[in-house]
């Protein structure tokens, strides 16, 4: 069953671009609502934790690399369907396959820098969030 929540992160390349407004506004004007956000930094071992899922593939350490080289802004979001609506807000992970009007093809710089992460299940929505806000940093 759907859930009206999913996380987000505008990832370094994006911030150091200077693109947070930009992207929350297109976050919102899509009819989400911020229910928890912050800017902070992921270290090593935060990121590392972050995509253990990832391990095996081979652009596990570059990912690692990258989400701990610089601020990243972390986001939780509300509406309905928010998922599945939001992954189609930020687009293709390539932007050069990402359609017109989403995150990724009006800010992202490549596949490896792809200015956004958006959860792609409810449950990892719940554990993303969970990993990043504390439940007193959830309105």
């Amino acid at each position: 069953m759907a859930t009206n929540r999913t996380f987000t992160m505008i990832k370094p390349d994006a911030v150091a671009n200077g693109h947070i407004g930009n992207i929350l506004a297109m976050i919102t004007n899509a009819g989400f609502k911020i229910i928890s956000l912050k800017l902070t930094q992921l270290t090593v071992a935060d990121a590392q934790a972050f995509y253990e899922v990832h391990t095996a593939r081979p652009f596990y350490g570059e990912l690692v690399d990258f989400m701990s080289r610089g601020p990243i802004v972390a986001a939780i979001l509300e509406k309905d369907n928010a998922v599945s609506d939001f992954r189609t807000l930020i687009g293709a992970t390539n932007p050069a396959d990402a359609a017109e009007g989403t995150i990724r093809k009006a800010y992202a710089t490549s596949m490896g820098e792809n200015a956004v992460h958006g959860s792609d299940s409810d449950e990892n929505a719940a554990i993303e969030s969970a990993f990043h806000f504390a439940g007193r940093e959830q309105f």
